[in-house]
């Protein structure tokens, strides 16, 4: 089985609609970043490309494919490795927020 957190190249990313991280070349905008990302066929609010996730109808981030360096999958959440903090061993509610002052 493939790591699942190993970097690809973009040739390779799915083109299903399904989200993906993606690393973004440095541009003159600014250094390299992750951002989440999606393949959309193309639609009312702009033409076929990788789109920004967070992208809403009329505010859609689109991206060239020479602006996309690589992808990988989304991880899963690994509940082994998630951690619970412990609880609260304080004597008094107040001392939380402090005096109220």
């Amino acid at each position: 089985m493939e790591e699942p957190s190993r970097w690809r190249h973009m040739r390779t990313a799915p083109m299903d609609g399904s989200r993906i991280l993606v690393t973004i070349r440095p541009s003159e905008q600014g250094p390299g970043t992750v951002d989440l990302a999606y393949w959309s066929k193309g639609d009312q609010f702009g033409a076929e490309a990788w789109r920004s996730s967070d992208s809403a109808p009329g505010r859609i981030i689109e991206y060239a494919e020479t602006e996309l360096k690589c992808w990988m999958p989304m991880p899963s959440a690994n509940v082994d490795r998630m951690t619970v903090p412990i609880a609260w061993a304080g004597k008094d509610e107040e001392e939380l927020n402090g005096s109220g002052i």
